[in-house]
Parts: C-alpha cells; sequence; structure tokens
C-alpha cells in the first residue's frame, strides 16, 4: 500500500512529524540510514513553557528553577524554567505512540507525478508516497533554497564530566555567561565572542560549553575548546574527568526554503531554527500537531497533488506573521554580528533585564509582530549609547533588510537571504 506521507529523517523534527500524522489516521512510512533507534547524540535544552503537552514536560531528564544569565558582573535571574530533554525517552516515546514503519535505507534520488513522489533508495528500490517530508537536516537531500549570502553558524564545544571545584553553583542553570576577563585585550576585541553553558546534573556532574552565539565563518573547535579550558583553569575548575564530549554547529541565517516545491521540509531543512536562540527541537515538538493536521486535510481534499500538499505543510510552518518575525530576527541577528564581547554583554545585560514576557516571547518566538517590534524597540531605548550607534549604523546599512520585516510586503532585492 502507497503511503500517504514519507518522512526522510528520524531526529527529533522527523519523529514528532511522523507520530502526529499517524495519530491523525495518515499512513506514513520513514527512512533513515541508521534507522529510527539511532541515538541523539546532541544534548537538547528547551524552557519548559516552551514544551506544548504535559506529557512531553515529562520528557525532561533535569529541570532548573535556579536560571541565570551573565552579562556584565552579576548574574541576571530568568525568571523561568528550564529542562533538558531526556534523549531516549522522548525517542521511545515518539516510536511507541505512532505505527509507522521505519526503513533503514537512505534516501538517493526523488522524482515527481502528477500524484505521487518516488524516492529512489540506496538499496536501488524505489518507494511510493503522496508527498514527501524532508527531515534530513540542515543540508536536506531533496528541500531546495534559495540563493543567500553568507551563513552565520553557532558552534560549541562542550564537556559532561567531573571538575576540581563545581564550574558552577550546585542546582544552577547559566543559559550565558559572558564574563572574558580570562581572555586578552586583543582577543575580546578582535576574536569572536564566546559564552559559557553550564548546568549541574547532579551527583558531582556537570555539562560546560563554550559557545559561539553567531559567527561567520563558524568558530572553530579548538578555538572553542582552548576557551573552556582557560576560563575553567582560571576560576580554579579545571576538569578531572571526562564523561562525554560534545560538538555541535548549525546554521543560523539560512533562508526559508522556496514553498512552491514538491516536497515539504521540517525541521533544520525547514530553516526552522531560531536566529535569536539557535534552538529549534521546542519548536519542532509545538509546530508538528498543526502541520500534521495541515498535511491531513490537504490530503482528502479533491485533486490532491504532491505540490498542493506540500504547500499546505510550508504554509502551517511558515504562515505570514512567522516568516516576518523571522526578517525581524535575521536583522537582528546580523546586527549582532558585528558586535564584540563587550558590546555583546552590555547588549544582553539590557536584554535580560526586560520583562520576562517580552524576552522570554522573544527568544520563544511565540511574540506577535508588533510585539518583537516593541521588544526590539525597547531595548533600543534602554541600551547604552555605544550599543545603540551600533544598532543605528546597522539599521543604516542595511534598510532594505529591516523593511522586510517591518513592512513585509515591501519589493526586496533578488538573491539575498531574509
Amino acid at each position: 500500500m502507497t503511503a500517504d506521507v514519507l518522512i526522510v529523517g528520524a531526529g527529533p523534527a522527523g519523529l514528532a512529524l511522523a507520530a502526529a500524522l499517524d495519530a491523525r489516521g495518515v499512513r506514513v512510512e520513514g527512512v533513515a540510514p541508521a534507522g529510527p533507534d539511532a541515538p541523539w547524540t546532541n544534548t537538547y535544552g528547551v524552557w519548559e513553557d516552551e514544551l506544548p503537552t504535559p506529557t512531553l514536560t515529562t520528557m525532561l531528564r533535569h529541570r532548573w528553577t535556579d536560571c541565570v544569565a551573565y552579562a556584565d558582573d552579576d548574574a541576571i535571574r530568568l525568571d523561568r524554567v528550564y529542562g533538558l530533554i531526556d534523549n531516549l525517552r522522548l525517542q521511545e516515546h515518539l516510536l511507541t505512540h505512532s505505527r509507522v514503519r521505519w526503513r533503514r535505507q537512505a534516501a538517493r534520488a526523488i522524482r515527481h507525478t502528477a500524484t505521487h513522489s518516488m524516492v529512489t533508495l540506496t538499496d536501488g528500490s524505489e518507494t511510493a508516497a503522496r508527498v514527501v517530508v524532508d527531515a534530513s537536516g540542515h543540508a536536506p537531500i531533496f528541500v531546495q533554497r534559495p540563493v543567500h549570502g553568507a551563513i552565520a553558524y553557532q558552534a560549541a564545544y562542550g564537556v559532561v564530566g567531573r571538575f576540581a571545584q563545581p564550574p558552577v553553583r550546585p542546582g544552577r542553570l547559566v543559559l550565558m555567561d559572558f564574563r572574558a576577563d580570562y581572555l586578552t585585550v586583543d582577543e575580546r576585541k578582535h576574536a569572536p565572542p564566546t559564552f559559557l553553558y553550564a548546568m549541574d546534573l547532579g551527583e558531582g556532574r556537570f555539562f560546560v560549553e563554550e559557545t559561539s552565539l553567531a559567527h561567520a565563518p563558524a568558530a572553530p573547535f579548538d578555538m572553542l575548546r582552548g576557551r573552556l579550558h582557560r576560563r575553567l583553569a582560571h576560576w580554579g575548575c579545571p576538569v578531572i574527568a571526562v564523561e562525554h564530549e560534545e560538538f555541535c554547529l548549525f546554521p543560523m541565517n539560512m533562508p526559508v526554503p522556496l514553498r512552491n516545491q514538491p516536497v515539504l521540509g521540517y525541521g533544520g531543512a525547514a530553516s526552522m531554527v531560531h536566529p535569536a536562540s539557535g534552538y529549534q527541537v521546542g519548536a519542532a515538538l509545538r509546530y508538528a500537531p498543526f502541520v500534521a493536521q495541515a498535511l491531513a486535510d490537504a490530503l482528502q481534499a479533491p485533486g490532491a497533488t504532491p505540490s498542493r500538499v506540500a504547500r499546505a505543510g510550508w504554509d502551517a510552518i511558515w504562515p505570514p506573521a512567522r516568516l516576518q518575525n523571522h526578517r525581524l530576527y535575521l536583522f537582528g541577528l546580523q546586527t549582532l554580528l558585528s558586535f564584540d564581547t563587550a558590546q555583546l554583554q552590555r547588549f544582553f545585560a539590557v536584554f535580560f533585564r526586560l520583562p520576562r514576557e517580552w524576552w522570554g516571547g522573544y527568544l520563544s518566538n511565540t511574540l506577535t509582530t508588533p510585539q518583537v517590534m516593541q521588544t526590539m524597540l525597547a531595548l533600543f531605548l534602554r541600551a547604552p549609547g555605544d550599543v545603540r550607534r551600533s544598532l543605528m549604523t546597522a539599521a543604516l546599512r542595511r534598510p532594505t533588510m529591516l523593511l522586510a520585516g517591518v513592512f513585509p510586503e515591501a519589493p526586496r532585492l533578488p538573491g539575498r537571504w531574509w
């Protein structure tokens, strides 16, 4: 029997959408080279209030109520609960609560007919579906994107282990620590800015990660590793036992894919990484029911074709308001790329002192477009002089980019990412 939907990729985004489709009676098949039960190696953090159901909230392995950011010498309390996803538990939950048949194959090629899409697998076989969802990651197999400019990457090197002294206060989550007194003056001024992301895992174990928020080209792992160990040595808490090393690298400003193509993307393949935070898994879990319902409805419509069904999915992922917010976020990200360490510290010192509903909604992409603009304006008005001047300079250098977010119907230059 031909599937209604073929999912390519079995990461958190692919499994979430597959389970949501199956719950709506859609016939789903999946393909993944290592199978759907291959371990997810990355650490996925999420604000607890981003999880859409109480069941998903139980998928958190750790929760922190003591959350702070260091954007200056003081700890800024973040009145919000942060969690670390239990990868194995979430994976098993999504697989157990769906009847999706998965094949341990990689997708190699695709062709489309009037009613179906045919995918060729590595063993030479071909499988058909009424629409294909590419959830294969940031470098998708089938999804096409428009021409873009330079890509900024978030890069991070992290360690789970034990330390000579606790690198963070017991029971605490440090979302961002931009303190850079362990660096030379030249590094603070000219090298890519980085911050520490750290958490107490209990029983004397901690996770610490040196992170480059965004940089083009990507900050090298050797630099991040060196900075992490220098920071820890400066604080008197070097690593004494390493349980796990983590390397993260993903694009922050990929353009939104072409929405008139007969393939739907999801997760990284749909450019769902939030340009303000680098987070994506929480959004993939939140949007999955809505995207699944849009696909289910489109599949039942008369004259359904791969292009029409895929377009219904694209419209659910990227409705006009979310597209407009995305353009504003991209403008904000591009502005931060020009900041040195000191400017970033002053920027985030203001940002995290805004009302929680503003900074929290901004980072979670849950604000309306007027609220995003209000948050950006409030930050501008409260920022110190040098940060305000840099923000104004960015607006003058990229007026078309800013106008694309403020006035979405304004004409835009071709060949640029938005």
